[in-house]
């Protein structure tokens, strides 16, 4: 229950950044309104998932879905375009992610 707990933190706060994004600055006070809801949201349920996930590697997985799902929804929603070391960049972001979630061998 605690990965579904750290799952929906991510696309919360993937949905929270977006938000942010529409709000174009502030200027629709609105859609950062919603942002921000999401992301108080997204807090509780991340909080949730530490009860049982080491920080380190809750936050990992967090920060590191959350950055790989940012950047999916800015090329499908938002059409922006990123260079090959951009995606090369995110792509070790989440190789990172694999290597400090596999467990430990002592």
């Amino acid at each position: 229950m605690v990965y579904f707990y750290l799952l929906m933190a991510i696309v919360i706060e993937v949905i929270g950044t977006s938000f942010l994004k529409a709000s174009a600055g502030f200027e629709k006070i609105g859609f950062f309104s919603i942002g921000i809801a999401c992301f108080i949201l997204a807090l509780f349920l991340v909080t949730l998932s530490f009860k049982t996930i080491p920080l380190g590697i809750g936050y990992a997985i967090w920060s590191g879905a959350g950055t790989a799902g940012a950047a999916l929804i800015g090329l499908l929603i938002w059409h922006e375009r990123l260079s090959f070391m951009n995606y090369f960049g995110m792509a070790m972001i989440v190789v990172g992610v694999v290597f400090v979630s596999m467990p430990a061998t002592e």
